[in-house]
Protein backbone atom coordinates (compact mmCIF):
# COMPACT_ATOMS: atom_id res chain seq x y z
CA UNK A 1 0.00 0.00 0.00
CA UNK A 2 2.87 2.40 0.67
CA UNK A 3 4.86 2.06 -2.53
CA UNK A 4 5.69 5.60 -3.60
CA UNK A 5 6.83 6.15 -7.18
CA UNK A 6 8.70 9.33 -6.35
CA UNK A 7 10.24 9.73 -2.89
CA UNK A 8 11.63 12.57 -0.90
CA UNK A 9 13.62 15.47 -2.17
CA UNK A 10 15.23 16.68 1.00
CA UNK A 11 16.44 20.20 1.55
CA UNK A 12 19.21 19.89 4.07
CA UNK A 13 21.02 22.03 6.52
CA UNK A 14 21.24 25.78 6.33
CA UNK A 15 25.04 25.99 6.38
CA UNK A 16 27.80 25.42 3.86
CA UNK A 17 30.01 23.10 5.93
CA UNK A 18 29.43 20.18 3.58
CA UNK A 19 27.97 16.78 4.32
CA UNK A 20 29.69 16.32 7.71
CA UNK A 21 27.93 19.49 8.92
CA UNK A 22 24.58 17.82 8.30
CA UNK A 23 25.18 15.39 11.13
CA UNK A 24 26.35 17.94 13.74
CA UNK A 25 24.41 18.80 16.88
CA UNK A 26 21.99 21.66 16.30
CA UNK A 27 21.53 21.09 12.55
CA UNK A 28 18.01 21.11 11.12
CA UNK A 29 16.86 19.33 7.97
CA UNK A 30 13.62 19.91 6.11
CA UNK A 31 12.24 17.26 3.77
CA UNK A 32 9.49 17.26 1.15
CA UNK A 33 8.24 14.48 -1.07
CA UNK A 34 5.49 13.74 -3.55
CA UNK A 35 4.44 10.45 -5.07
CA UNK A 36 1.52 8.18 -5.72
CA UNK A 37 0.01 5.13 -4.10
CA UNK A 38 -3.22 3.21 -4.01
CA UNK A 39 -5.32 1.79 -1.23
CA UNK A 40 -8.93 1.10 -0.37
CA UNK A 41 -9.64 0.78 -4.12
CA UNK A 42 -8.50 4.36 -4.83
CA UNK A 43 -5.42 6.00 -6.36
CA UNK A 44 -3.89 8.81 -4.32
CA UNK A 45 -1.32 11.56 -4.67
CA UNK A 46 0.84 11.32 -1.56
CA UNK A 47 2.54 14.45 -0.19
CA UNK A 48 4.88 14.44 2.80
CA UNK A 49 6.87 16.99 4.75
CA UNK A 50 9.27 16.51 7.64
CA UNK A 51 11.69 18.35 9.86
CA UNK A 52 14.58 16.78 11.77
CA UNK A 53 16.87 18.21 14.43
CA UNK A 54 20.24 16.78 15.47
CA UNK A 55 19.99 16.51 19.26
CA UNK A 56 23.60 15.23 19.35
CA UNK A 57 26.25 14.70 16.72
CA UNK A 58 25.01 11.94 14.38
CA UNK A 59 21.59 11.53 16.11
CA UNK A 60 18.49 13.17 14.66
CA UNK A 61 14.89 13.27 15.89
CA UNK A 62 11.99 14.70 13.97
CA UNK A 63 8.35 14.88 13.08
CA UNK A 64 6.67 14.25 9.75
CA UNK A 65 3.28 14.60 8.06
CA UNK A 66 1.93 12.61 5.12
CA UNK A 67 -1.36 13.37 3.38
CA UNK A 68 -3.09 11.15 0.82
CA UNK A 69 -5.08 13.34 -1.58
CA UNK A 70 -7.49 12.77 -4.45
CA UNK A 71 -9.48 9.83 -3.11
CA UNK A 72 -11.75 8.46 -0.41
CA UNK A 73 -11.29 7.75 2.42
CA UNK A 74 -9.22 10.73 3.57
CA UNK A 75 -5.86 9.58 5.00
CA UNK A 76 -3.37 11.58 7.10
CA UNK A 77 -0.31 10.33 8.95
CA UNK A 78 1.94 11.79 11.64
CA UNK A 79 5.34 10.18 12.27
CA UNK A 80 8.21 10.55 14.73
CA UNK A 81 11.58 9.30 13.42
CA UNK A 82 14.91 8.83 15.23
CA UNK A 83 18.08 8.12 13.18
CA UNK A 84 21.70 7.43 14.04
CA UNK A 85 24.34 8.17 11.35
CA UNK A 86 27.63 6.36 11.87
CA UNK A 87 30.59 8.60 10.88
CA UNK A 88 32.42 5.98 8.78
CA UNK A 89 34.34 8.64 6.81
CA UNK A 90 33.70 12.00 5.11
CA UNK A 91 31.91 10.38 2.15
CA UNK A 92 29.91 7.52 3.68
CA UNK A 93 27.57 7.62 6.71
CA UNK A 94 25.69 4.34 7.27
CA UNK A 95 22.47 4.94 9.20
CA UNK A 96 19.95 3.02 11.29
CA UNK A 97 16.68 4.40 12.51
CA UNK A 98 13.24 3.77 13.94
CA UNK A 99 9.91 5.49 13.34
CA UNK A 100 6.54 5.47 15.05
CA UNK A 101 3.57 6.56 12.92
CA UNK A 102 -0.13 6.96 13.53
CA UNK A 103 -2.44 7.02 10.52
CA UNK A 104 -5.82 8.73 10.72
CA UNK A 105 -8.43 7.32 8.31
CA UNK A 106 -11.92 8.58 7.73
CA UNK A 107 -14.74 6.32 8.97
CA UNK A 108 -15.86 3.59 8.43
CA UNK A 109 -12.17 2.53 8.45
CA UNK A 110 -9.98 2.25 11.56
CA UNK A 111 -6.88 4.29 12.35
CA UNK A 112 -3.68 2.26 12.59
CA UNK A 113 -0.14 2.41 13.99
CA UNK A 114 3.17 1.56 12.33
CA UNK A 115 6.51 0.85 13.96
CA UNK A 116 9.29 0.85 11.37
CA UNK A 117 13.01 0.31 11.23
CA UNK A 118 15.26 1.60 8.48
CA UNK A 119 18.84 1.00 7.50
CA UNK A 120 20.99 2.39 4.71
CA UNK A 121 23.82 4.68 3.75
CA UNK A 122 24.11 8.43 3.19
CA UNK A 123 26.70 9.29 0.50
CA UNK A 124 28.33 12.57 -0.49
CA UNK A 125 27.67 13.25 -4.18
CA UNK A 126 29.40 16.65 -4.35
CA UNK A 127 30.39 19.48 -2.05
CA UNK A 128 26.73 20.43 -1.45
CA UNK A 129 24.83 17.27 -2.41
CA UNK A 130 24.19 13.91 -0.78
CA UNK A 131 22.06 10.84 -1.45
CA UNK A 132 20.60 8.18 0.84
CA UNK A 133 19.76 4.64 -0.17
CA UNK A 134 18.18 2.24 2.27
CA UNK A 135 15.50 -0.24 3.26
CA UNK A 136 12.43 0.31 5.44
CA UNK A 137 10.72 -2.55 7.26
CA UNK A 138 7.29 -1.83 8.79
CA UNK A 139 5.07 -3.58 11.32
CA UNK A 140 1.48 -2.32 11.08
CA UNK A 141 -1.20 -2.89 13.75
CA UNK A 142 -4.91 -2.16 13.37
CA UNK A 143 -7.06 -3.46 16.20
CA UNK A 144 -6.31 -7.20 16.53
CA UNK A 145 -4.76 -7.40 13.04
CA UNK A 146 -1.10 -6.90 12.16
CA UNK A 147 1.02 -7.09 9.01
CA UNK A 148 4.60 -6.54 7.87
CA UNK A 149 5.88 -4.79 4.75
CA UNK A 150 9.26 -3.69 3.45
CA UNK A 151 10.35 -1.34 0.67
CA UNK A 152 13.41 0.55 -0.62
CA UNK A 153 13.86 4.23 0.20
CA UNK A 154 15.93 6.72 -1.83
CA UNK A 155 16.35 10.45 -1.20
CA UNK A 156 18.53 13.28 -2.44
CA UNK A 157 19.72 16.21 -0.32
CA UNK A 158 21.11 19.63 -1.07
CA UNK A 159 23.19 21.59 1.45
CA UNK A 160 23.15 25.37 1.29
Amino acid sequence: MKKLLLTAIMIGSLNAEGISGLFSQGQKNFGFGIGSSSGYGTDYTVVNASINYFVQNNISMGVGYQGWFGGDPKINQISIPVTYYHPLNAQYHPYIGATYSHTFIEEPYEDYDVIAGRIGIAMTMGSNTYMTIGWVQEHRTKGDESSDDGYPQVSMGFVF
